[in-house]
């Protein structure tokens, strides 16, 4: 374990490297145990796009398999085509 710390005139502050190779900041762990802090507030979900929830799962992840491409890609490769599978299929295959 390494370990920097930082003399500051207002805080003092330590920043350790683990074997993980993660570094951790005192005063951002501190504020996440903090009464009110980032461990007690909720989780916000990010607003999903409507044309992709319309996808069917099977056919994003047929898409995402066959093509060994991410499911974002593979979903908007479905919405450009209306959801029409065969129509997303067509239009790989015609890029390669």
């Amino acid at each position: 374990m390494e370990r920097l710390c930082f003399a500051n005139l207002l805080t003092h502050t330590c920043i350790s490297q683990y074997a993980d190779g993660f570094s951790y900041s005192k005063g951002k762990m501190e504020e996440a145990f903090r009464p009110g802090g980032i461990l007690e507030k909720p989780l916000t979900k990010a607003a999903r796009d409507p044309a992709i929830a319309a996808l069917k799962r099977e056919d994003i992840d047929l898409v995402m398999h066959e093509f060994e491409i991410s499911r974002p890609q593979a979903e908007r490769i479905l919405v450009d085509n209306d959801g029409d599978l065969k129509k997303a299929l067509e239009s790989l295959v015609t890029l390669l």
